[in-house]
This record gives structure tokens, sequence and C-alpha cells, in this order.
């Protein structure tokens, strides 16, 4: 295929990369990126769209994802398909996906999970909101750069279920990162604490895979001095899409609430930004009741 990319950042640059090695023809644009070996560089997002069978955008909110849906959408051929695998608020992936169809085209909304090293890997999940017919034709390239593509619905749902899924992670990281500082205070160790729970109806992906208590578990940021895998901040913004939704939506969300309230402590008026979002075990495990 022909294709656009659109963000060649630490995700759509690897992501570009897998398309190049499979044999796809790709042209990319990026401010300030340097592009992956074997990605044409285009002069303008319009350029790297020309032509393309199929558009992928990886850009950073839902104001960003608008401004360049104005730019690319008139330079496609009709019958092409905008794919954004950026994670933005659910109105912009609405927004842009009508857009798309009012020029002939089609639009998918395909957030990622698996972070940088599965964009790397090609191991990434992709949560797809659109049109059948425009997933069937971007589904092969899925399998190039992830190991699942989950068609979730219309337009928009696939950014519902990335929200929905991430700030399950965000309370869940939060709770995990509780326990063990409760455990230290307790006198229990943090090995004998994975053993139990990982094993006991507490477990989760936060403590199975991701634990951040360094030491214990898989290999995990935790063990790299919380340098991020998912940063704090990054998990901030899609807690703050998930609140953004659930006010939309009239929906009760206290946990969801609480935990962007305290990744926002964490990343603006402490020292979380830059960190992992497990960093928030050290964190909580330096704090005293009330």
């Amino acid at each position: 295929m022909k294709i656009g990319f659109i963000g060649l950042g630490n995700m759509g640059g690897p992501m570009a990369a897998n398309l190049v090695k499979a044999g796809h023809e790709v042209t990319g644009f990026d401010l300030s990126a340097p592009m992956p070996e074997g990605v044409a560089k285009a002069a303008s997002a319009a350029a790297a769209a020309q032509g393309a069978e199929v558009v992928f955008t990886m850009l950073p909110n839902g104001a960003i994802l608008r401004a360049v849906a104005v730019e690319v959408i008139p330079a496609m051929p009709k019958g092409a398909v905008l794919c954004d695998c950026s994670t933005v608020d659910v109105e912009s992936a609405r927004a842009v996906a009508e857009q798309a169809v009012a020029a002939g085209l089609a639009a998918l909304d395909a957030p990622v999970s698996g972070g940088v090293g599965g964009a790397t890997a090609g191991t990434l999940t992709f949560m797809v909101g659109g049109p059948d017919a425009a997933f069937a034709t971007v589904q092969p390239l899925f399998d190039i750069m992830g190991q699942k593509a989950v068609h979730c619905g219309a337009s928009g749902a696939g950014q519902a279920a990335k929200i929905c899924n991430n700030m399950i992670l965000g309370v869940t990281m939060i709770a995990t990162c509780e326990a063990f500082a409760l455990a230290d205070k307790l006198g229990l160790d943090r090995s004998r604490m994975f053993d139990v729970v990982s094993t006991s109806s507490g477990y989760s992906w936060t403590m199975n895979a991701y634990c951040p208590a360094p030491g214990v578990g898989p290999t995990s940021p935790a063990d790299n001095d919380y340098k991020p895998g998912f940063a704090a901040e990054l998990m901030l913004k899609d807690l703050r899409l998930s609140q953004q939704a659930a006010e939309a939506a009239d929906a009760d969300t206290p946990m969801g609430q609480l935990a962007a309230a305290l990744y926002a402590t964490f990343v603006e008026a402490e020292d979380g930004r830059g960190k992992d979002f497990s960093a928030m075990l050290p964190r909580l495990a330096a704090r005293h009741r009330g």
C-alpha cells in the first residue's frame, strides 16, 4: 500500500518503520522528529497524504488532530482511509470522522496500548472505532504494527475503549502502590507481599506484569529507576480524558476522579513529571496519614 504517516515521534516512528519493513511505501511528516529509515520525508502533512490509500496520524491531543485533519483531508484521494492512532477525546475523534466522511473518505479512531516497546516490537493492541469496510482495509496494517486489533464499534468507540481501559489502569496502579506502602509500614516483606497477591484475589496487571516495587516480579520500569515505559504525565492526560468523557456522558466515576487528582498533584506539584506512572509507589511510601 501507499501510506502517509503524520507524527513520527516515540510511537509513530517505530510504527512507520515496521510498515516499511513489511514492504509498504510510507511517506512521513513530523515537525521535529527524524524520519525512520525507509520513510520518505514530505514537506507538509498534506504532501504526506497525497495519493495515500491510508493515512495514519499519531498526535499529542485532539486540538492538534483537528488542525491536521483540516490540512490532510482535502489532500487525500476519494475512498482513502484516515486512521488516527492518537489518544484524544471522543468528541474530536467523532468530529474528524464526520469531516472525512463529508469529503468522501473513511475514518477510523484506533488508539493503541503497549507503549514504545510495543510500537518497536510490533505488538501493540489497537482499539478501533469506525465502519466495517475501513477496518477491513486497514486490518492487514494493524497486523504488522500490533498483535491484536479489536473493532469496538462506530466512530469514537476506539477512543472510548482506550479511555475506559486507562482509567482502570490508573486506579489500579494507585491501589497497588498503596498496598505496597501499607505493607512496608506493617513490616511485610515486599517479595512475600508479591507472592501472595500475585496468586490471590488481589492480582492485577499492575501487580503481576508491571509491579511498581523494584526487584519484585518481572522486570519493570521500577527496576530502571522509574524511567518511563508509560510516563506519569501521559497517565494524567488519559485520566483527564476519562473525566471529560464522564462529564459529557453524565457518568459517576469517583475513583477515576480521585486518580486524576492524585496524578495531577504528582505531576504538576511534585516530582512526577518524566517518571513512570508506577513511581507513585515511592511517593506514597514516603508519606504519612493525614
